[in-house]
């Protein structure tokens, strides 16, 4: 069997941080580029089956931004603590136990190994700069890999810096970030009181200026309501159940265009403590309906909000 091997050096990092090598972080430009080389391996139906990855900050977020922008869940991304500045030889070892259900393989890791492994299967060197990826392509298993040509070389620097977004007309616009960004979904967090009421969750903004509930983009791999749950996780640190009824749709301005957010009940059951909580920054307070609608700054989302009460209603007849 003809099989890929994708090889990508993480993208541009920051010079410096305070917990070490490890822990230093991608430049800006170092996600845009890892992102722009997601969209152009789905446009060249080159998505990698499954990725392994050095678990390195700057390594570990390129596989994420990667993986995402081709349109993949990160389910398929797995970290290995040898792949940090690993040499060639400790690359292939993990590159052998590879099931041969995997057609397509990516790699995320460090220079020199990267380039220096590139050079041992193909006999060509690539100076691989941040965010190089390399398709080497062979035959056979991955066990007895030892000798791959070099197809393609693809340089950050040659691929677009905007992102193709398809339009509900069918249009296609150009937009700054990739297009799972624009749809987005949330949950408006309720518990039921003893008076048939319910009580809803607001949660502040990052900066404390205004009251919101917990939303994000949907990320790509699951649906609407799992990557709403994902978001009050971590932004409110709450668990429940997200109902299957779309109470409905706002839209607001961000990246130089329109993101659509998709709004769904969700039924606490279970709120995590502050030691628990990943954003435990925010602020978190139960309110009413009515004093829920007074409070959240967005006005679209509010009107959304206010239908909650019809549906539990409805739901309870």
């Amino acid at each position: 069997m003809t099989r890929d091997l994708l090889i990508l050096r993480h993208g541009e990092t920051k010079l410096n941080h305070p917990n070490g090598d490890f822990a230093r972080e991608l430049k800006n430009k170092g996600k845009r580029r890892a992102q722009r080389l997601g969209v152009w391996l789905d446009e060249h139906d080159l998505k990698p089956d499954f990725i392994l990855t050095s678990p390195a900050e700057r390594a570990h977020t390129t596989a994420h931004k990667c993986c995402k922008s081709a349109g993949l869940g990160t389910k398929i991304i797995q970290e290995e603590r040898s792949l940090y500045n690993a040499a060639p030889i400790e690359v292939m070892s993990e590159i052998s136990k590879i099931s041969d259900d995997v057609q397509r393989l990516m790699v995320v890791g460090h220079n020199p190994g990267l380039s220096m492994l590139v050079a041992n299967l193909s006999q060509k060197y690539v100076p691989m700069d941040p965010g190089m990826l390399v398709l080497l392509r062979f035959e056979g298993s991955w066990r007895d890999l030892s000798h791959a040509d070099c197809i393609q070389v693809i340089s950050p620097h040659s691929l677009p810096k905007t992102f193709p977004f398809v339009t509900a007309e069918g249009k296609t616009q150009e937009r700054v970030r990739p297009a799972y960004y624009y749809r987005q979904s949330c949950v408006v967090p309720y518990r039921m009181m003893q008076n048939g009421e319910p009580e809803i969750l607001i949660i502040s903004s990052s900066a404390h200026k205004h009251w919101v509930v917990p939303k994000g983009i949907h990320e790509p791999g699951m649906s609407a309501r799992e990557s709403a749950a994902q978001e009050a996780l971590e932004e409110a640190g709450i668990k429940g159940k997200v109902h299957d009824h779309e109470l409905g749709r706002y839209s607001y301005e961000k990246w130089q265009a329109t993101c659509t957010v998709s709004v769904y009940p969700m039924e606490v059951t279970d709120e995590l403590s502050k030691e628990e909580w990943e954003e435990s920054h925010r602020l978190r307070r139960w309110v009413s309906l009515p004093s829920a609608l007074e409070l959240i700054g967005n006005e679209k989302l509010a009107a959304v909000v206010e239908k909650l009460h019809a549906y539990l209603a409805e739901k309870r007849a």
